[in-house]
């Protein structure tokens, strides 16, 4: 009995033209998130103070770019999200701040392939990087291997990624789960919908809507939901202020410019000169 020697090929090209169908179908059951936030080239600023005996001092300014890049991961296109946190003036005299965090977030499921973090605080030094594998739902860090849920975020993607969402339907006391990477370890937040308000920060007036995102308790934040959050009542959901009650008292954020917005800011009342 003879062998032949073409049905091996044949069985070889078949599997690889499968594989190659079933990974394009595959990268097909991406979810596809409609996003209306946010687009290439924002660039939000805020200023950090804290809301004690040092009320109205600056002690540092973030700020956050949305930037088009021609980096690509698994054949994908990207944002890449850019921030920056920094203290100013004297608080770099005791407690120096430079922190550096890069999220690089799939424009079509709006999750993250790879975030990159430098912090400096002080005497604390940390750098970190995370590959998402969203396909297979692992993360990889610099320590560990881990199974994640599907679309894990960092916490950088995070913040954008739930600006997506629509506020139309919100009620007072609902609650949005999301699933974050931080520190070798998948956290679940909670973020609580507390209402509507009208909000009057130095830049000017807006409406806002209010939230409480649930943190995870330790040295720095003894309560699980110690931030209030409020982001402006229209399709941008602009952070514009924040309060945090830490161990030492109440740090505060607040949007000092903006610009780039993919929406007018029709949540603007009043600017002030």
């Amino acid at each position: 009995m003879s062998f032949d020697f073409k049905k091996p090929v044949i069985f070889i090209l078949f599997f690889l033209l499968t594989s190659l169908v079933f990974r394009v179908m595959g990268q097909e059951e991406f979810r596809t998130v409609k996003n209306e936030a946010f687009k290439v080239g924002e660039r939000l600023q805020w200023r950090f103070f804290y809301d004690s005996w040092l009320v109205g001092i600056t002690a540092g300014h973030g700020v956050a770019e949305v930037k088009d890049t021609k980096k690509t991961f698994h054949g994908r296109s990207v944002y890449h999200i850019d921030t920056e946190g920094y203290s100013k003036g004297m608080f770099n005299w005791f407690f120096k701040v430079q922190d550096n965090f890069d999220s690089y977030m799939d424009k079509q499921f709006l999750a993250p392939h790879y975030f990159e973090r430098r912090t400096r605080e002080g005497g604390y030094r940390k750098d970190d990087e995370y590959r998402f594998n969203q396909a297979e739902n692992v993360v990889m860090s610099r320590k560990d291997t881990l199974v994640a849920p599907a679309y894990l975020q960092d916490f950088i993607s995070a913040i954008y990624y739930t600006r997506t969402f629509s506020s139309d339907t919100l009620k007072e006391g609902d609650v949005i789960p999301i699933d974050f990477f931080l520190d070798d370890s998948v956290y679940t937040s909670a973020i609580i919908f507390e209402g509507r308000e009208i909000i009057k920060i130095k830049l000017g007036t807006f409406k806002c809507l209010r939230f409480k995102p649930g943190m995870a308790t330790g040295e720095v934040f003894s309560d699980k939901y110690p931030m209030t959050l409020w982001v402006t009542d229209d399709k941008n959901h602009v952070p514009i202020l924040a309060k945090s009650a830490i161990i030492v008292g109440n740090l505060k954020a607040e949007l000092m410019e903006y610009s780039g917005l993919a929406n007018p800011f029709t949540s603007l009342v009043e600017l002030n000169e």
